[in-house]
């Protein structure tokens, strides 16, 4: 679904905006969570919810990261701020280790990495009026206090979409729609410059989707911002993101500008996942080639020795089975300029990509 409004299409704003240096540089970054069992609960294994993730977000880019649920992505985007800490590798921030950081440089760091949260019902606290969910980051932070703070909390919903009278309500007196807005505002109160979107637009409406989204964009351009925008559509992320990472079983499988991931996918997991896009044209959709997936989504406790996604593959399947899949893993490597992947047969995945694609 692309955001509808008489201005640009985002994809087509993306393509003309140009990003900065490097703000935000990820590098082997791990996130396992321990399984512990028996009297003495003690650790049997652990869940690699993400393993061994890499890339680099640009200074005013918007990176989209996409995937099935389970693979990793949420947890990806908290341990970039670090409201889950890392099992090992490391974040950057402006050349600033994040993973580094203590107690109190952490804190200020928070000033400038923000994140709208998924559920626009349960990340807003009930008890709380609306100029205290948006103002007391103005508070924690140093930033205005009194007569200011209550300005500021009406320019912010202002900037949202919303009216500066609203600030006395609470959260269960507006639309889901409306909520997201005043999440989306408390995330601006401190001014970041990096803000993590947890699937912001996924618990809404089809009609406010692209109400949310318009916002979004708007912000980005007005204030300079670099997002890192979760998501599981696809759609959504084409016409939003300058870049496409996608994301299957804990680690990253392609990544690239959309319009290459879109027209030449180089990963079987990526050619499925926009297998599923539907196409707008009764005459092309009947003629597309669906990839149907096969057999269970492994267990990231146990995940498959060598290439992840082997056991489901297509092209693995297609190839007769070949053994260096099963044994070892591929990394991410280029297909073509900004773009990589991680199959050893990129190649000929790329070539039995016609009639699959939307």
């Amino acid at each position: 679904m692309a955001p509808t409004s008489a201005e640009p299409p985002a994809g087509a704003r993306a393509a003309q905006r140009t990003t900065g240096s490097t703000l935000v540089e990820v590098r082997h970054l791990k996130v396992h969570f321990p399984i512990r069992g028996g009297l003495l609960l003690r650790q049997r294994g652990s869940v690699r919810a993400v393993d061994g993730v890499s890339f680099q977000i640009g200074q005013g880019e918007t990176l989209g990261l996409v995937g099935e649920s389970g693979c990793g992505k949420t947890t990806t985007g908290r341990a970039l701020l670090r409201l889950i800490e890392p099992t090992a590798g490391q974040v950057s921030f402006d050349g600033q280790d994040v993973t580094a950081l203590g107690s109190d440089g952490l804190r200020r760091m928070r000033r400038h990495m923000q994140m709208i949260f998924q559920d626009p019902y349960g990340s807003l606290n009930p008890r709380m009026r609306v100029e205290d969910i948006v103002g007391d980051p103005l508070g924690v932070h140093g930033l205005a206090r009194g007569s200011q703070r209550r300005e500021r909390v009406g320019e912010l919903l202002e900037m949202v979409g919303l009216s500066p009278r609203f600030a006395s309500r609470y959260p269960h007196e507006f639309s889901g729609g409306q909520r997201q807005r005043i999440g989306i505002a408390r995330a601006l109160s401190t001014e970041p410059q990096f803000i993590v979107c947890d699937e912001p637009v996924s618990a809404l409406d089809v009609s406010i989707q692209a109400q949310v989204l318009n916002v979004l964009i708007r912000l980005r351009d007005r204030l300079g911002l670099t997002y890192m925008f979760i998501a599981h559509d696809l759609a959504v992320v084409r016409h939003f993101s300058d870049r496409v990472a996608v994301m299957y079983l804990g680690k990253i499988v392609e990544i690239g500008p959309p319009p290459q991931v879109y027209a030449r996918a180089a990963h079987p997991y990526t050619q499925a996942l926009l297998s599923a896009i539907p196409v707008p044209n009764p005459t092309l959709e009947r003629q597309r080639k669906r990839i149907i997936l096969t057999g269970d989504v492994p267990s990231p406790a146990a995940p498959p020795p060598g290439c992840r996604f082997h056991n489901r593959c297509w092209l693995y399947q297609k190839l007769n089975r070949p053994e260096r899949c099963r044994t070892e893993e591929p990394p991410l490597q280029p297909v073509a300029t900004g773009q990589t992947a991680a199959c050893h047969f990129a190649d000929e995945a790329q070539r039995s990509t016609a009639g699959v694609l939307p």
